[in-house]
């Protein structure tokens, strides 16, 4: 499987063993909801009435008073009392074997290359922080598509870059849609929620190395 780089004749090749599996949908939305339970703090707590201060002793006698029994001022039917099913802080992970979590990824990238949704290019590099350079640059390399439709102040555009380029940072931070990664901070959520990713030769093989 070849794949056209972007301004320019050369072709990349493509493994087939991730970019041409089959989707499988619920492996995928495992993995999508692995990651984000990974990352709930589970911090939430409340007072169970064994916890809140106070209500040691009766507010009033059993009987004679005309008023419903009671035992305590911390009985969560009371205002300022115990919540009945208190939460608790708690881990919300879910364990997903790497080799899983790699099939869900090889099956995401397939997917999106099928729905011409992955472009490459040889090397991004900016050599000024300026955002209207950026997105001149990103204008240029997605030409066929804005033709097609596509408006880059409004898509979620994900760039994959193997260095970290301190101009590339500060150009696009003020770009609503734009997000920089490197191929080690992939998660199947921000490869989801892309309209189009932009890869770099560098990280293309960094990603085969990873998965393989």
């Amino acid at each position: 499987m070849e794949l056209q780089l972007i301004n320019s004749s050369k072709k990349v090749k493509l493994p087939e063993d991730i970019f041409s599996c089959e989707f499988k949908e619920a492996l995928v939305h495992q993995a999508v909801t692995s990651y984000l339970s990974s990352g709930r703090a589970g911090t939430h707590k409340q007072k169970t009435r064994a916890e809140v201060r106070g209500g040691g002793i009766k507010p009033w006698r059993q009987k004679g008073t005309g008023r419903a029994r009671a035992g305590s001022i911390r009985s969560p039917m009371w205002r300022k009392g115990g919540v009945i099913f208190a939460a608790v802080p708690r881990s919300y992970k879910q364990k997903m074997n790497k080799k899983a979590y790699r099939s869900a990824i090889c099956s995401i990238l397939s997917e999106l290359l099928r729905q011409d949704r992955i472009a490459v290019v040889e090397s991004l590099a900016m050599e000024t922080h300026k955002t209207k350079d950026f997105l001149k640059t990103l204008n240029e390399l997605f030409t066929d598509s804005i033709k097609a439709g596509l408006d880059l102040s409004k898509s979620r555009i994900l760039v994959i870059t193997d260095t970290p380029d301190a101009n590339l940072a500060r150009a696009a931070r003020n770009l609503r849609g734009i997000e920089i990664r490197s191929p080690q901070h992939l998660d199947p959520v921000v490869l989801v929620n892309a309209e189009k990713i932009l890869i770099t030769m560098a990280s293309l093989k960094n990603i085969e190395e990873w998965l393989k």
